[in-house]
């Protein structure tokens, strides 16, 4: 089924790309059909209420654009910083949503000190990889996903409002992953660089 959540992707990009720049009244009708048939679509495929799927794409306005998540890599010791996610109990690196107003590298500081009490700086831009090329679940949006290497500065392991522990893995030990957040694959390819620093950035 993961097909059919490409093909909604689609419709939805196309329906918003058409009411932003559409100007017909008939052509904005079909437009507004076509968003409302994918949002039906959507809902039978996640078994969530239409109403719900219609306020996720409420503030959806303008051009498409993909959606981007912001993750931070720090090693030490040969092991990598990870965060329990206290919305399925699961790990992952820490990070989250762009946020408008910030650069990646402010969204990758603010992310790791809010969820890990880590002051760090980010030093690289490791990989960005299309989730839809990964194995992550399929997802609502389509998503670019950014990985940074940073470096501590100071703070203490403290878990957050939105994670409840904090600790660093070997590539060999990992725990239970979040993978909507981010995969095995992912994470041992992310040590690739650990051992070759000049490792060019990945990407999709």
């Amino acid at each position: 089924m993961e097909h059919w959540h490409s093909y909604i992707q689609r419709l939805q990009s196309i329906a918003q790309n058409g009411l932003t720049y559409s100007e017909n009244k008939y052509d904005l009708e079909r437009f507004q059909e076509l968003k409302e048939i994918s949002e039906k679509m959507l809902a039978d495929l996640t078994a969530k209420p239409v109403s719900q799927i219609q306020d996720i794409f409420v503030n959806e306005k303008g051009y498409a654009t993909p959606k981007v998540d912001v993750r931070g890599v720090i090693f030490k010791d040969g092991r990598v910083l990870m965060v329990r996610e206290t919305i399925d109990g699961r790990w992952s690196l820490p990070g989250g949503w762009a946020d408008v107003g910030l650069s990646p590298s402010e969204v990758v500081v603010k992310e790791v000190r809010e969820e890990s009490g880590l002051q760090v700086g980010a030093v690289k831009l490791l990989a960005v990889f299309d989730k839809k090329r990964h194995a992550h679940p399929p997802d609502i949006h389509y998503i670019y996903k950014l990985f940074i290497l940073c470096e501590v500065l100071g703070g203490e392991l403290t878990p957050g409002m939105e994670t409840s522990d904090v600790n660093f893995f070997p590539p060999d030990q990992l725990p239970e992953l979040s993978v909507d957040r981010n995969t095995e694959a992912q994470i041992k390819t992310l040590f690739q660089f650990l051992a070759n620093p000049d490792k060019q950035p990945l990407f999709d």
